[in-house]
C-alpha cells in the first residue's frame, strides 16, 4: 500500500500524504516522499509543487508508537534519512508550497518548514513543535529552518513552550505565510502555486540556492552530532516513559 499520492496537472505537481488516520511519518512514507520529489524534479514541465495531507491532519509527525519497537541503531538510520529528506525539500530547485490542511505537529511541522511557502487552513487546525513537552530534543535540520522562517527569539518561544498554535497565532509568528478559510483553502493554495509556477524556474532555483545555501551549510556542520544526541535522549528512560503514553487517534 502506498502512502503518497502524486498528481501532475499542467505546471503543478501535488504530493499528498495519505497514511490514515493522521499521516504519521514512518520509513515507508519517507522513502515514498523522497521518490516523489525526485520524480517531480525530473519532470521538465513541472514548475511548482504542492505538498498537503489527506484528512484532518497535514501530519502528526513521527509514528511514535511504531518507532517504540525500533532498536536504537534502526531509529538512528530513520532519523538520518528523515533529515536528508528535509534538506532535499529545503533546497529543492522548484517552489514547494505546504498546504496545511489540518493539524501540523512535530516532525510534520518540520516538513512544512522545509517548504518555501506555508498556507494554513483556519478553524480548528493547530501547528506545533511540541517535542519538549514529551522530553524529546531536536536536531539541526529542525532548528535552522525554523530560525530561517521566524528568527531566533521566536524560535525559542515556539520550541520551549511546545504550544499548539492556531492559524492566526502561527501567522503572527511568521510560522505560516498565509491563512485561508476551509471554503477558500483549495483555491488559495492553487492560486499561490500558479503564481510560483509562472515565474522563471531557473532564476528561482538560482536565487533560492543563494538564500538557503548558507543555512544548509550550517545544518550539515553539526547535523550528525545533533542527531546522535537526539537519539540518545529519545532512548533515555524518562523520555521513553513519556513516548510510551502517546497514542495516535484520528
Amino acid at each position: 500500500m502506498s502512502f503518497i499520492e502524486l498528481k501532475l496537472d499542467e505546471k503543478i505537481a501535488t504530493i499528498t500524504l495519505n497514511r490514515p488516520k493522521v499521516n504519521a511519518l514512518n520509513d515507508q512514507l519517507i522513502d515514498e516522499l523522497k521518490a516523489a520529489f525526485q520524480g517531480v524534479q525530473a519532470e521538465g514541465n513541472i514548475n511548482a509543487v504542492i505538498l498537503r495531507g489527506q484528512g484532518s491532519f497535514f501530519s502528526f509527525g513521527f509514528d511514535v508508537p511504531g518507532f517504540m519497537a525500533y532498536q536504537k541503531d534502526e531509529f538512528q538510520n530513520y532519523v538520518e534519512k528523515y533529515s536528508d529528506l528535509i534538506k532535499e525539500i529545503f533546497m529543492f530547485p522548484k517552489p514547494v508550497i505546504a498546504a496545511l490542511n489540518g493539524h501540523t505537529v512535530a516532525g510534520g511541522c518540520v516538513l512544512a518548514l522545509a517548504c518555501d511557502y506555508r498556507i494554513m487552513i483556519s478553524g480548528k487546525a493547530k501547528i506545533a513543535l511540541n517535542e519538549m513537552t514529551f522530553g524529546s530534543s531536536l536536531f539541526s535540520c529542525v532548528t535552522e529552518p525554523l530560525k530561517y522562517a521566524v528568527e531566533s527569539k521566536k524560535a525559542e518561544q515556539i520550541i520551549y513552550s511546545g504550544k499548539m498554535y492556531s492559524a492566526q497565532e502561527a501567522f503572527n509568528l511568521n510560522l505560516v505565510d498565509r491563512i485561508a478559510s476551509e471554503d477558500e483553502f483549495d483555491a488559495v493554495v492553487l492560486e499561490s502555486a500558479q503564481d510560483f509556477a509562472g515565474k522563471d524556474i531557473h532564476a528561482f532555483a538560482s536565487i533560492k540556492k543563494m538564500l538557503k545555501k548558507e543555512i544548509l551549510n550550517t545544518i550539515e556542520s553539526y547535523e550528525m552530532e545533533t542527531i546522535s544526541e537526539f537519539v540518545d535522549i529519545w532512548y533515555s528512560r524518562s523520555t521513553r516513559a513519556n513516548l510510551s503514553k502517546i497514542e495516535i487517534r484520528g
